[in-house]
């Protein structure tokens, strides 16, 4: 099978120099063991059924003999043998090691260390594959080249709608994107959300929960995906089906954000306006739309009828690619919306103090409206920063409305309108 390069191979690679190890985190699924062969020169995998009885008595026993080996070395499932974690800090304060060791295991196990691995081993948080790392977008439209010269040629996206919403049925799982059968290429998120519900939950940290109970937790989740839906309206869809305390519920999301299913958009707050007219609250979200699908039970065929649900899970699908895409830039996401109705779907900032407003619109007859909210945001920092001029906000460097559609350009009042088929880092 080819090896579709990640844009974790790069950063992987970056924090390889700065640090002694590295741990690579994400959802069950989306490449982390792959990604990390691709640079171990030499690997134990506590899960090789022939070798597995062998390395965990050396681990047990002697954890440190199997550091002896060629650098960067990998454990893959090193949850399986936790005392390697200790045996390879102390190799790193030893040997003043750097880029000597790289741990992936099973989102599906949470394992306590006696010592944390600050300033030894870092994390890298690995996402399922963008648009532009599956081949589906073309990458006409480089957002760190966008940042630096504020320029876009008139670009066309050769993404179509309905290859778009394929997209988000199958999700970014490298195993679906490689797959060459059509319902194989669904199975995988399908799988997901069933293993997720009934394994993965109760493994996490050894807590039995109901397989159903998680399903309905999903279900409801997915049903509010990009919303800034409250909790006691996400509980009270669950609780309507089950017999489930509010403190249950909590422990189920908790389980579900450990596993990296789960993972909520912060608000941004400047104060453009006063303090009790921003909304704080996340904006649901899950990191991949196909889990939404799944749980849902729909069909790329469905929403050839429901393009209000889709809007959604296109939101969803361009708020994946933004933080993978961020994650090369050192950037972050977050939204932004205030009582008056107010929002930009996505703020994207970066390291430096850059940002742009965002927002995601599926058709051409929504672009019009998206550019205006920005505008108006941009508006208003600006009044804000008449009024305070000791302490002014920085105007966004970027104002971009990402579509579905098929080309791409920039406005005369300077939002840039990007095809989500033709963005990359």
């Amino acid at each position: 099978m080819t090896y579709l390069k990640r844009i974790a191979d790069s950063l992987l690679s970056e924090k390889l120099q700065a640090f002694g190890a590295v741990l690579i985190v994400g959802p069950k699924g989306c490449g982390k063991t792959t990604t990390a062969k691709q640079q171990a020169k030499s690997v134990i995998e506590f899960q090789d059924e022939d070798n597995r009885d062998k390395y965990l008595s050396v681990a047990n026993e002697f954890p440190s003999k199997l550091l002896i080996g060629e650098k960067p070395r990998l454990f893959d499932e090193w949850q399986d043998a936790p005392k390697i974690w200790g045996a390879i800090r102390k190799s790193i304060d030893d040997e003043q090691l750097v880029g000597a060791y790289i741990l992936t295991g099973s989102s599906s196990r949470f394992v306590e260390t006696p010592h944390t691995g600050t300033g030894r081993i870092s994390t890298l948080k690995m996402y399922p594959m963008s648009l532009y790392e599956s081949g589906e977008s073309g990458g006409e439209v480089s957002l760190t080249q966008l940042f630096e010269d504020k320029s876009m040629d008139f670009v066309e996206s050769k993404l179509t709608i309905d290859q778009l919403i394929f997209a988000i049925c199958r999700g970014g799982w490298p195993r679906s994107v490689n797959s060459q059968n059509y319902n194989s290429k669904l199975a995988i998120a399908e799988d997901l959300v069933y293993q997720t519900a009934y394994v993965d939950i109760s493994n996490i940290d050894k807590t039995k929960r109901n397989p159903l109970w998680s399903q309905n937790i999903l279900k409801a989740y997915s049903r509010n995906i990009c919303s800034l839906a409250e909790t006691k309206t996400i509980f009270g869809d669950v609780a309507a089906t089950t017999e489930m305390t509010k403190s249950t519920y909590y422990s189920y999301i908790e389980a579900l954000e450990k596993l990296y299913i789960i993972e909520d958009i912060p608000a941004w707050c400047p104060a453009i306006r006063s303090r009790t007219a921003i909304r704080s609250s996340k904006k649901r979200n899950l990191i991949d739309p196909s889990i939404a699908v799944a749980a849902l039970g729909l069909s790329p065929e469905y929403f050839n009828t429901d393009f209000k649900t889709l809007g959604f899970l296109f939101e969803s699908l361009c708020i994946r690619d933004l933080k993978i895409y961020s994650s090369k830039m050192r950037g972050e996401m977050a939204h932004y919306r205030d009582k008056y109705g107010l929002e930009a779907d996505g703020v994207l900032h970066l390291q430096d103090g850059r940002y742009a407003l965002l927002e995601f619109k599926l058709g051409a007859k929504a672009i019009d409206e998206g550019a205006k909210h920005l505008c108006k945001i941009e508006k208003l920092i600006g009044i804000y920063n008449e009024k305070e001029p000791q302490c002014p906000l920085r105007l966004p460097d970027l104002k971009i409305v990402i579509t579905a559609t098929k080309y791409g350009y920039k406005r005369d009042d300077g939002v840039f309108v990007i095809p989500i088929g033709c963005l990359k880092p």
